[in-house]
């Protein structure tokens, strides 16, 4: 036992020890069977310590004092004081420090642990007898409130897999402590069943994993950062001002004129690090940082191969491991802290106007988690341009309906252009004249403004894409990430549990079948123990020892192959059975008896449609997320981030297929495949494929992409992000309610910091959060051709998103590990390809989908004027009603009054007149051939201009790379002083020793060979110095 640590015991007649491990046990596994034997002998053990005890006393308190060196680390006297305060949570800040109130808590692992009636008994029965007691009762093994007070026979038959769980936790926290971290427990909390040890990581071992990190570390040198000159200063000193009311009041947000030279930490060199206040040197968020490396490097060899902090997770050793939020962020007597800071000036509605403090951001979350808002905030500025621009597009159409000649042509009704029926049979008739408002609302979006704005928005893209290259390198530079690819490689090759446990099994299998075959072989008893031995040390480093092959993969991969295909092939099914609904749905509300329903036929099957295909989209989004999870979980990655970038690619792929393939649909294949009147194609020979309106399926288009894109953004972004927390809150509460009406002791208790961040959500990575972001940026780019409000409500969306991203993660997730990172990894490559689609789609939507390029081709090649008069008349063909096939014709043909025996009908083909009636007329090929040239000059202008642009912007700014020139050179000549001194003192120290010498020399010439070796000894003795 310590000699300074308490450990408050129960002793009782009917149960003379607890169920305290011994020290000799760690290291040890024990099976099943040796069980009983082990708890025996640990009776045995506790009997013997405490002999010395009277019989008539047993039933008292009594005090254990425990070896040092089981500890880790020599307690301060103050610890004593501490626990007999009267509050001993006014020291430790409420669970933000130790018990001592000095040494800060870094990082917190949580497991479960079984508590007997007997234990809770004594528990209550402590807590109302002596008040000072919750702050003395110690754990067997670390310091800290709590420990296992169970006592009576129920313990000796605890489950197996309790034990097994508790020794392994005891051999892991050995081993924590071993590399140098100080623990100390607390089972003593208001959630019931829930232990938690308190990790912090004293000066010494910051200093040395820092050195390990390569983590750079701000030095005393200062220098000036190059500022702007003449009329440059001053355009900057004005947006300045009038861009201060929008700048967050946040000292980390202020401009910066001088910088800290940064140089990778170095115990040697720690002389050159501003160490003025060593509290402060190393923040939360690189300790945290620091302590989740030993974890991740601190293994546990009780099983036959080595589990780190992940596998320890994974198999339910422990719960739960995260670092601690900085304090709480809402009261009234609540010190200023980071969390509260950035609640304020960050995470609040209120402040949607102001710019993000990024640096705070990063400061408290990381690298990783300040580049992803970093990325956001930049992605919403540069929608700003794209909106205005697109609102312009939007209101010029407005301007100009009432003077587009081919929408009036198609209101005139005095033109009385009949047309052929929707419909077979119960379908008739109708005139173009009352599809007016369709053909109006098209010239909103369909436009020649609107291939200008496609142009525009590519551009654009590339400009959004290089503004963040350039911007990622000024923050790499403010948060000295430059040259950091190393540490991220060593990051990379951490091996993931599921990888150690598959790899684990690999090796049982093998050995195992290497066992049967020597089965035969007789076995020395003396090598037993040795045998044993070598398997368990053979764990240690298993997955260098294995590795999985493409042959253990491959039925993951093939279910991956398979699996992705059936998802694909289930949303074009989707779409499908929807497209049925609109045919099937058209036909029903025609047979309506009243003109307005039968009028309304093509406005309800599109809308309900929609609906039908966003409730789908939005319930495959969460299957999907799912499913890509499954798989790649199955494929084994070896590595954290191969499983990130796996996962990602597999949940954008079938994200992006179940989002876009509806839009698809309209954009690119409603109305291809219709046939002519006479000759229609049939879907299972009962159902007409649906055709475009008169006016194109534009304006579909914009509806269905419309409704799909404000849909998703309302309901999945933004309802789910903020309901599904609120109930997940509301039914722990519930849940923490009915426990505290259970047990009013543990109501009565103050609860710490991390009991609190226990009962928030644990962060789920960066993955669902970029990946809303790029599925909206798809909608803002690839149909914009048909939508340009896309950007104003992607605008108005993500100022929310920026505040309801900032509150989860402020207010309702635990605090994540602060990651490093230089860029936005693979969604950076995401991006620029759904960039360089953009293009393509955009071309083929402006050729294909609108009557743009009919437009021309008329304007220029038939038109009598040189207008456009004539232009609808010129896109319909005309049919003989008297060739309809037998049963198709309608059966109201008088509906509009008058006999019709001509009806229009929108392609190019030969009138029934000509020899070649109803064949492909040559206009059609001179469109197509029209629409072919448009989509390669345009890919290939645009393309060719995004080049442009982004070979002219360079992705260093130019004042960037300077000051990463001038650190370099400073660092050098910081080095050269530094050597230059060293070389000034050592030829000081040689001019004392000859002086010295040549004294020694004019006293007694003659020295003996003790006083010149003792003079060399010296001598040597300052030069090491």
């Amino acid at each position: 036992m310590d000699k300074d640590e308490i450990d408050l015991q129960r002793i009782t007649p009917e149960a003379p020890w607890g169920p305290h491990t011994d020290s000799t046990f760690h290291g040890v596994e024990f099976l099943p069977e040796d069980l009983g034997e082990a708890l025996n002998k640990t009776a045995m053990r506790v009997n013997e310590k405490y002999s010395s005890l009277p019989a008539e006393e047993k039933g008292i308190h009594i005090i254990n004092i425990r070896a040092i060196e089981d500890i880790g680390y020599i307690q301060r006297e103050s610890t004593l004081l501490n626990s007999l305060c009267q509050d001993p949570d006014a020291n430790c800040k409420h669970g933000l420090y130790f018990r001592d109130g000095k040494r800060k808590v870094d990082y917190i692992l949580v497991y479960h642990y079984k508590k007997s009636s007997v234990s809770k008994t004594l528990t209550r029965r402590i807590h109302h007898n002596d008040s000072s007691a919750r702050s003395i009762k110690q754990d067997h093994q670390l310091p800290g409130k709590g420990g296992h007070l169970d006592v009576g026979e129920s313990e000796l038959h605890m489950d197996y897999h309790e034990d097994d769980k508790r020794f392994r936790r005891e051999e892991y926290e050995g081993n924590l402590m071993e590399a140098g971290l100080e623990l100390e427990r607390d089972e003593d909390t208001k959630i019931h069943g829930v232990g938690f040890v308190k990790i912090h990581a004293p000066w010494n071992v910051l200093c040395r994993e820092a050195e390990f990190l390569k983590l750079k570390m701000p030095t005393k040198k200062v220098y000036q950062i190059n500022q702007a000159h003449g009329l440059l200063k001053k355009i900057n000193s004005v947006i300045q001002k009038i861009t201060e009311p929008i700048q967050p009041k946040v000292a980390e947000h202020k401009p910066e004129t001088v910088k800290r030279l940064s140089y990778p930490f170095s115990r040697e060199k720690q002389h050159l690090f501003d160490l003025s206040d060593k509290e402060s040197f190393f923040d939360s968020k690189t300790r945290s940082t620091i302590v989740y490396e030993i974890l991740k490097r601190t293994t546990c060899t009780k099983a036959k191969y080595s589990m780190g902090i992940t596998s320890l997770l994974a198999n339910g050793v422990y719960s739960a491991a995260y670092p601690l939020h900085d304090g709480d962020y809402e009261g009234e007597n609540v010190e200023l802290n980071d969390r509260k800071l950035l609640c304020e000036e960050w995470a609040s509605y209120g402040v949607f106007y102001k710019y993000q403090p990024i640096d705070l951001v990063r400061k408290y979350f990381g690298e990783k988690i300040g580049l992803y808002f970093a990325w956001l905030g930049v992605y919403t500025q540069m929608l700003i341009p794209a909106s205005i621009v697109g609102v312009i597009v939007f209101l010029y159409g407005c301007a100009t309906v009432d003077e587009n000649i081919p929408s009036m042509e198609m209101c005139d009704e005095r033109n009385n252009i009949t047309m052929c029926p929707l419909c077979d049979n119960t379908c008739s008739y109708w005139k173009m004249s009352s599809s007016c408002a369709t053909a109006r609302a098209s010239h909103l979006f369909d436009n020649p403004a609107t291939v200008f704005f496609s142009v525009f928005m590519a551009l654009w893209a590339a400009t959004f894409m290089e503004h963040w290259k350039r911007k990622q390198m000024r923050l790499n530079y403010r948060w000295d990430l430059t040259g950091f690819e190393e540490e991220e490689e060593a990051v990379k090759a951490h091996p993931r549990a599921e990888y150690e446990a598959k790899v684990l099994e690999k090796s049982l299998r093998k050995e195992y079948i290497h066992k049967k075959k020597r089965r035969h072989l007789p076995e020395e008893t003396g090598n037993k123990w040795r045998q044993r031995v070598k398997t368990v040390m053979a764990g240690v480093k298993l997955t260098d020892k294995e590795k999985l092959t493409w042959k253990d993969r491959f039925p993951a991969y093939f279910t991956n192959f398979v699996g992705i295909i059936f998802m694909i092939g289930l949303t074009f099914a989707i779409v499908f059975g929807v497209i049925i609904y609109r045919i099937s749905t058209a036909a029903a509300l025609a047979l309506s008896s009243t003109p307005s329903g039968r009028s309304s036929v093509r406005v309800t099957v599109t809308a309900t449609a929609v609906i039908i295909n966003l409730v789908v989209i939005i319930i495959l989004d969460e299957v999907y997320g799912c499913i890509a999870r499954w798989l790649t979980q199955i494929e084994v990655p070896k590595t954290d981030k191969s499983f990130e970038e796996r996962l990602i690619f597999k949940a954008f792929l079938l994200k992006f297929v179940n989002a876009y393939t509806p839009i698809f649909y309209v954009a690119f294949f409603k109305g291809r495949f219709v046939g002519r009147p006479g000759d229609y194609v049939y879907i299972f020979h009962s159902f007409r494929m649906e055709e475009c309106a008169p006016g194109g399926c534009l304006m579909e288009l914009c509806i269905q992409l419309s409704i799909i894109m404000l849909g998703k953004q309302l309901i999945q972004n933004n309802l789910f992000e903020i309901g599904i927390p609120k109930m997940k809150k509301l039914i722990r509460y519930i849940k923490l309610k009915r426990r505290r009406s259970l047990d009013h002791e543990e109501h009565m208790k103050k609860k710490q910091r991390y009991e609190v961040d226990y009962n928030l959500e644990p962060f789920a990575g960066l993955t669902p959060e970029y990946m809303e972001m790029i599925i909206q940026f798809g909608f803002v780019t690839l149909f914009v051709a048909s939508f340009p409000l896309a950007p104003l409500f992607a605008l108005l969306n993500n100022i929310i998103e920026i505040r309801l991203d900032a509150k989860k993660f402020v207010t309702e997730l635990r605090r994540p590990v602060a990651v490093r990172a230089k860029d936005i990894g693979i969604w950076y490559n995401i991006l620029r390809g759904v960039g360089k689609l953009a293009v393509i789609i955009n071309a083929f939507v402006i050729s294909f989908t609108s009557d743009f390029i009919p437009r021309l081709v008329y304007l220029y090649m038939y038109s009598e004027n040189g207008t456009m008069h004539g232009f609808v008349n010129h896109t319909l063909s005309s049919f003989n009603v008297s060739d309809f096939q037998g049963g198709t014709a309608p059966n109201d043909p008088m509906e509009l009054g008058y006999v019709v025996q001509i009806c229009r009908y929108k392609d190019y083909r030969e009138p029934p007149w000509s020899e070649n009636k109803y064949e492909i007329s040559k206009d059609f090929w001179a469109v197509l051939a029209a629409r072919l040239a448009f989509v390669i000059v345009f890919q290939n202008l645009v393309m060719f201009m995004s080049d442009f642009v982004d070979w002219i912007i360079p992705d260093i700014p130019k004042d960037i790379s300077q000051q990463i020139h001038k650190e370099k050179v400073l660092m050098v000549e910081v080095f050269m002083k530094e050597e230059q001194g060293k070389l000034q003192m050592l030829e000081t120290w040689k001019d004392k020793d000859m002086k010295k010498g040549e004294n020694c020399n004019n006293h007694s010439p003659k020295l003996s060979r003790s006083q010149s070796g003792s003079m060399s000894s010296c001598h040597s003795y300052h030069i090491d110095v």
